[in-house]
């Protein structure tokens, strides 16, 4: 049975999870170029690798992003993404 790690709510079966896509910083919408926003919508880094992805654990509602290995599919690290830039500020 594979697991996914929630960090509200830790190791939960794989099936209580839905995948929403690969995380990317957006550009600011009301300074960035029409080809800018439209690389951002529309294109996408395909290549096996590290990877930052949105994930949802249904049964709790939570969103969080799990950084993932996309060859080998190992989860190395899950995390709030309020968490994430909180320790950016702090480091600031």
């Amino acid at each position: 049975m594979k697991l996914l790690t929630c960090p509200i709510n830790g190791t939960r079966p794989l099936s209580e999870f839905i995948f929403g896509g690969e995380y990317r910083a957006a550009p600011n919408q009301n300074t960035c170029s029409d080809p800018e926003w439209a690389a951002y919508v529309h294109n996408r880094q395909g290549a096996p690798g590290e990877k930052k992805e949105w994930w949802y654990h249904a049964p709790s509602g939570t969103w969080f992003i799990a950084e993932r290995n996309t060859l080998t599919d190992k989860v190395t690290r899950t995390y709030l993404l309020a968490d994430a830039k909180n320790n950016v500020e702090d480091n600031q």
